[in-house]
């Protein structure tokens, strides 16, 4: 369950998980509204992208919604670190917390090959 309240002049956001609650009281309002504004916005970018999906049949489209929704799963994946659900301790590689490195470098793999797909058609048709 997920429910924003006011009290004590202080704006609060509270994640209920089964038996795990997160209690946001010690957060700014500011990075409350934040987390929120992030979760909201990449939601809807991730719902868009899966409802274009099956209309899509071009490759540079494809690796776009890839994209969007890996960027969405990493947008949730700091959220939960941040908050001590989730740790970099799952895949460590020579110190290197590889999901922190995996998760924005796939995202941008996506849009370079997405981007250089566009590009190559538009040579190929001049």
């Amino acid at each position: 369950m997920l429910a924003l309240y006011h009290q004590n002049g202080v704006l609060s956001l509270r994640l209920d998980f089964f038996l795990f609650c997160i209690d946001t009281d010690e957060m700014e309002t500011g990075q409350t509204i934040f987390i929120i504004s992030q979760l909201a916005l990449g939601a809807l970018a991730a719902f868009l992208a899966i409802l274009l999906w099956p209309k899509i049949r071009e490759a540079a489209w494809m690796l776009v919604i890839f994209g969007v929704i890996v960027t969405y799963i990493e947008t949730v994946y700091s959220i939960l670190r941040d908050f001590g659900i989730a740790g970099d301790e799952i895949l460590i590689l020579d110190s290197i917390p590889l999901i922190s490195f995996i998760l924005p470098s796939v995202r941008m793999l996506f849009f370079i090959a997405a981007f250089a797909i566009m590009v190559f058609k538009q040579s190929r048709l001049r």
